[in-house]
């Protein structure tokens, strides 16, 4: 659907999509469906609101993301809050042991808090493709702001939910993994404010792998620790 000619998400030089491909994305997605039913019914439904929701956001007819604030929200409640629902229910032992709405809600934040990043380079192309993202609303310069402040709220949220939980120690840990992605972010954003040709394809891709793989790193670390203790 977004049939990019210029750098877009990991690829510099993206080819243009054939029809085989849409068609490979409907199987999968099917596929997929069929599969979550492995884990309960509830978990499939969720899968196919999320489905219908990324198709929302792309598909040319509908296209939620030429809306700054509507496509903001659709990504951020969906691959935030969303699939934190799916994968808690999924793997939950009680299924009704209540939901972690502290944790929803930071999921939540924390892709707020990166997703404008990754359109910060890609201003001019969306703007060909007549799409206005929350970045180009926000400007280069707003969106490192922007994206600070609700990774704030993040980890605000986050040390509410470990200290409910009595678990200070794993928010600390946490917190560890996070810094290099900190100390990254901040020499980034020294560079745009000097020249906002910075913020780049280049230095996107960097801080998306970095925050990727910490975040996982992070959280796959805390998962040992608890199973292990």
């Amino acid at each position: 659907m977004d049939r990019d000619t210029d750098s877009i998400g990991g690829i510099k030089q993206p080819m243009a999509p054939e029809k085989e491909l849409f068609y490979v994305t409907v199987l999968m997605d099917l596929l997929a469906i069929g599969l979550s039913l492995l884990v309960s019914v509830f978990f499939m439904w969720l899968l196919v609101c999320y489905i219908i929701c990324s198709r929302m956001y792309s598909y040319r007819g509908i296209r939620l993301k030429k809306y700054p604030i509507i496509g903001y929200l659709t990504v951020i409640l969906n691959q935030g809050g969303l699939l934190f629902l799916m994968v808690y229910r999924g793997a939950a032992v009680l299924q009704n042991n209540g939901m972690p709405w502290l944790g929803m809600m930071a999921a939540c934040f924390l892709i707020g808090g990166f997703y404008p990043i990754t359109q910060v380079y890609q201003h001019e192309q969306d703007k060909r493709d007549g799409v206005r993202t929350i970045s180009i609303l926000l400007g280069k310069k707003g969106t490192f702001v922007f994206c600070a402040l609700i990774y704030l709220a993040a980890f605000s949220i986050l040390f509410l939910y470990y200290q409910q939980k009595e678990q200070l120690l794993s928010f600390g840990i946490l917190q560890l993994f996070f810094l290099p992605v900190l100390v990254y972010f901040i020499r980034w954003t020294i560079q745009v404010w000097k020249n906002d040709a910075m913020a780049d394809f280049k230095h996107t891709m960097q801080m998306n792998w970095l925050a990727s793989a910490c975040t996982n790193l992070g959280f796959i670390t805390l998962l040992i620790y608890h199973y292990l203790g």
